[in-house]
């Protein structure tokens, strides 16, 4: 039996939910952790007092986003095992060691060196609170490389093989699991992204003090706080964008569905291909109402090349592709739903122990299709072959394989363009503070202030089109999201869903409170440099 669409869709819908606020948090304390070392760096080198007050500063608005940022997380754990238990069962041998060494490793050293940060100040010397700082940076970035390990292995399951017996996933190679390219570029990525938005946040609570201009002390806090963040961010932008062009490549070679949602490309063109500047999809049809193209750009942006082809999502749903890393053709997803339903009647026959010579044969033959025969089981009753099925229901079960297209195409894009803009405002700002004119103007330092939602919202959509481009797949190719899901009644789903809800309202109100009360009142008050006035106090 597999899960009600109701207990699938829901389950979707509160992890989700949970991942993206838990994601709010993770990439400020990426790059705010690398922010503060360089700050203290610069302390350590220069002696300046001015650059150990940035350190503490922006480090206890560091500690508000940690402490809440791990609250959140804790709820994650609790949705795999309550409304993913086959997923849990089929990948938990490979998660097993990323994990592991996450939590025993990665974790503790970040938590440990954050209370050593926040405590160490009198108790240790200058070089030895900086190597706390970059020990606290290490352990958030370790933590996020192995985290995305294990999601490397959703997206290109390498270092692991299906083992019929036990109807789950075992590690073959360690080594090829953790130097799975998706995740390791797809590491790069975040946590450079990550160095973006703790850019922004910086660049954009010093503009507010530039603007307020309450205290002396504070302009020159901020002056110096927004030259490291604008330097500091313009490298983490050109660095993302190299490795956002990498994540384009890997799709290409590795996830061509999702390229194809991506850039809304239905059919083949002949290279190189248009690229789709603006486009309206329509998922019913398989074409795209409206859009704005620019000739030949999309085959040189995704292949780096003039002659390899984009495949389109027809083309790979009824006529088959060229596989671009090994030169094979891979057959239509019609045929591998078809070839995929014998492989799946053969395990079967083989786990009751009622299969014959033929059946290992077709098994054999058949295996790495296993993940498209699973497509069908939503479409034929309990206990029917799935060979079994029309050719009507092998037909949606590969429509099925078609992530929601408008969706993908225009995060993308919106993420895009945040990226675009921002790099844009930092490559001005830089060229403003170079000249000594950048205090003066107050139209740039509102829009760096305007500015800090955006590398949030860049990094959700970075997320969704990750995530959701993926779909219909919880491991890619091999085992289908309707499969993965506990056997939970939808209202129970529903009813946990709604208690993360007002949990996470809570810790959001909780930490946009302490992080606004402390940026207003500035870093001279919450360094207790200057006693505060009668009307701050109340």
């Amino acid at each position: 039996m597999i899960p009600s669409l109701l207990s699938v869709e829901l389950a979707r819908w509160q992890f989700a939910f949970v991942a993206c606020f838990h994601f709010i948090f993770v990439p400020l304390t990426l790059g705010l952790t690398w922010i503060i070392f360089t700050m203290e760096l610069m302390y350590v080198i220069t002696g300046k007092q001015v650059y150990k007050d940035m350190t503490k500063f922006w480090g206890k608005l560091l500690g508000i986003n940690f402490a809440v940022g791990v609250l959140s997380g804790l709820t994650m754990e609790f949705s795999f095992g309550l409304n993913w238990a086959y997923y849990s069962q089929f990948v938990g041998d490979i998660f097993g060691t990323p994990l592991a060494i996450e939590g025993l490793v990665a974790f503790m050293l970040e938590s440990t060196f954050v209370g050593m940060f926040f405590l160490g100040w009198n108790k240790l010397s200058k070089k030895q609170h900086l190597c706390v700082t970059f020990c606290l940076a290490i352990g958030s970035n370790l933590s996020a490389l192995l985290i995305l390990v294990a999601n490397g292995f959703m997206q290109v399951p390498a270092g692991g093989e299906f083992v019929w017996q036990t109807m789950r996933m075992e590690t073959t190679h360690l080594w090829d699991l953790f130097i799975n390219p998706i995740a390791q570029i797809g590491f790069a990525h975040t946590v450079i992204a990550g160095y973006v938005t703790s850019s922004v946040f910086v660049i954009g609570i010093s503009a507010f003090y530039l603007l307020r201009k309450k205290n002396k002390s504070d302009v020159a806090f901020a002056k110096r706080s927004m030259g490291v963040g604008l330097g500091f961010g313009l490298i983490a932008s050109l660095m993302v964008m190299v490795m956002g062009d990498e994540q384009g490549i890997l799709a290409y070679k590795y996830q061509p569905m999702k390229l194809a949602a991506i850039e809304a490309e239905w059919g083949t063109q002949a290279p190189p291909a248009n690229f789709n500047v603006i486009a309206f999809p329509n998922q019913s049809e398989r074409k795209n109402d409206f859009s704005i193209q620019i000739p030949h750009l999309l085959g040189l942006l995704a292949t780096h090349s003039f002659d390899q082809k984009i495949y389109g999502v027809n083309t790979i749903l009824f006529d088959g592709y060229t596989d671009v890393m090994t030169g094979k053709e891979i057959p239509a997803v019609t045929t591998r739903i078809a070839n995929g339903a014998k492989a799946y009647e053969a395990m079967m026959k083989m786990r009751d122990g009622s299969a014959a010579k033929s059946d290992y044969a077709t098994y054999n033959e058949y295996h790495q299709d296993l993940g498209y025969g699973m497509l069908l089981l939503r479409y034929l009753p309990v206990g029917e072959p799935l060979t079994q099925a029309t050719s009507q229901q092998i037909r949606a079960a590969a429509l099925d394989t078609v992530p929601n297209v408008s969706t993908i195409f225009w995060t993308f894009r919106i993420m895009v363009g945040i990226g675009v803009f921002m790099f844009l405002v930092m490559i001005g700002g830089l060229i403003l503070l170079f000249r000594k004119t950048l205090w003066q103007k107050r139209w740039v330092l509102r829009t760096m202030l305007y500015m800090i939602p955006l590398p949030w919202i860049a990094c959700l959509c970075g997320w969704i089109v990750t995530e959701h481009g993926r779909q219909p797949w919880t491991v890619y190719d091999m085992l289908p999201t309707t499969v993965s899901s506990s056997m939970i009644n939808g209202w129970d789903i529903l009813f946990t869903l709604v208690i993360f809800c007002l949990f996470y309202a809570l810790l959001f109100a909780v930490e946009m409170y302490l992080m606004f009360k402390f940026a207003r009142l500035g870093p001279s008050k919450v360094l207790n440099k200057a006693p505060a006035t009668t009307k701050e106090k109340q």
